[in-house]
């Protein structure tokens, strides 16, 4: 891989950039919690040829948010069921919004 290559995938947020020990060590809880959210599918490390856990910056946003749930006194399992559903809801709200547009209606907000 040439350095240009490499150094391009330093903008992707979905580039598995992150050990297990770093992403702990930034989102500032440890390696089992996000084992722990790991476990319903929350986020899905991608893994190295050794095996090795990799996180992408996409992927520690969610845990940071599950992290911060948790911190609010959610337990692990509530705090990755709301985070699945705040991601399906975002999704369907953009999926309106998109149907709107093309049909030339404006949504609730008044933005189009």
């Amino acid at each position: 891989m040439t350095a240009e290559v490499s150094f391009g995938r330093l903008d992707d947020d979905d580039y598995p950039a992150y050990t297990m020990g770093r992403a702990a060590e930034m989102l500032g809880t440890t390696q089992g919690f996000l084992r722990a959210i790991g476990e319903p599918h929350l986020i899905t490390p991608l893994r190295s040829a050794g095996g090795h856990r990799r996180y992408s910056r996409y992927q520690l946003r969610i845990a940071a948010r599950a992290r911060e749930l948790v911190d609010g006194g959610a337990s692990i399992e509530a705090a990755c069921r709301i985070v699945i559903l705040e991601g399906q809801l975002e999704e369907a709200q953009r999926i309106n919004a998109e149907h709107h547009r093309a049909n030339g209606r404006v949504d609730a907000t008044g933005s189009g």
